[in-house]
């Protein structure tokens, strides 16, 4: 039978993870999900399905009129009662909070926001369907968001990460065994994400046919499904050529014969290995910043915006739907380009001059 693509299978995996979900929350739950299906990938709505739970376990255990209460008995009338205050209560309950089932959470503003976002697009979706009378969620105002500055690699630390992808100087004796096998391919992996931007999630997606160097890109899949094409660098090529060679000569697992980035189990690499990848190589360069993939995306949408100054393709080349996004992102730099011009034009000659 044909393997299907990996994008496919994760959102087979999410549909039943989401399908189990589902099967804990009140039934009404189902109609939200299909509702916003179309305009949400699996992984999001996996997402606010956590957080609804989060949300229906704080009314029975914190609201003395759902005590006593089983989450699937929970009713679209019951929600009709639920006022802003009761909302605000939620918001100071998410700072902490204890589950059986994972322990003790702690959620700053971002948390916090997102968890109450999901509870307004749950709510605006039954308003609007006229399921519910009142929208308390319309009523309660988000957190303000302090702005977080962005942690990338400068210049220097990226040389020294490739170079100590490639050297491994720095790894422990244990570290070094294993970096004879993988060095190829985790100097092709890390050049591939500095040198294109792609989310670490598009990476391990990547097959072997999915690679084109008639043309030097590679096809991804961003969110949503969308198939596009991201064109890289001359060291890109050089790095994924010479891990190829070696790729060629290892036998995948049963299911994994496409995949391109291949774990020591021969296997498709997953998310969470190329963050422990990216992780065990860039506490050696830069010990003091936390460099995860996702810091590896800025450092590269950085280096774009200052070598081009156009935010516009930026944010078309990382896959921003949204150019706000990008200008979020990248607003100081912006106002560090502007500051830059007011001595760019001469109005008069000084004397002398």
């Amino acid at each position: 039978m044909e393997q299907k693509p990996y994008y496919e299978q994760v959102d087979i995996i999410n549909t039943k993870k989401l399908r189990e979900l589902l099967s804990t929350l009140p039934s009404f739950c189902s109609t939200f999900f299909r509702g916003i299906e179309p305009e949400t990938s699996s992984r999001t709505r996996i997402a606010y399905a956590y957080d609804l739970r989060v949300f229906f376990e704080f009314l029975l255990k914190e609201n003395p009129v759902y005590k006593g209460k089983d989450i699937k008995s929970i009713t679209l009338k019951d929600l009709d009662q639920i006022k802003a205050v009761d909302l605000e209560e939620y918001m100071e309950y998410l700072k902490y909070y204890s589950s059986d089932e994972n322990g003790d959470h702690i959620n700053k503003e971002r948390g916090i926001t997102r968890k109450i976002s999901a509870l307004k697009t749950f709510y605006n979706y039954f308003y609007r369907k006229e399921m519910l009378e009142n929208n308390p969620a319309a009523l309660v105002s988000l957190p303000k968001l302090h702005s977080k500055a962005i942690i990338r690699l400068d210049v220097d630390e990226v040389a020294k990460l490739l170079d100590e992808a490639e050297n491994g100087d720095g790894l422990t004796e244990r570290q070094k065994a294993f970096h004879k096998k993988t060095k190829k391919r985790d100097l092709a992996l890390l050049t591939l994400l500095l040198g294109t931007g792609i989310r670490v999630s598009e990476c391990v997606g990547l097959d072997m046919n999915d690679v084109d160097f008639k043309n030097d890109g590679i096809r991804i899949h961003r969110k949503g499904g969308k198939e596009v094409i991201v064109y890289f660098g001359e060291e890109v090529r050089e790095a994924l050529l010479d891990y190829l060679d070696e790729r060629k000569r290892i036998i995948p697992a049963e299911g994994h014969e496409n995949a391109l980035f291949l774990s020591l189990q021969s296997r498709r690499m997953s998310v969470k290995s190329v963050e422990n990848l990216v992780k065990k190589y860039a506490r050696i360069v830069t010990p003091l910043k936390k460099i995860t993939p996702h810091k590896l995306r800025s450092t590269y949408g950085t280096a774009l915006y200052q070598e081009t100054g156009d935010i516009y393709l930026v944010a078309d080349v990382l896959g921003h739907s949204d150019i706000n996004t990008t200008r979020k992102h990248y607003a100081a730099m912006e106002d560090q380009r502007r500051r830059s011009a007011r001595n760019a034009v001469k109005l008069r000659e000084k004397p002398g001059q």
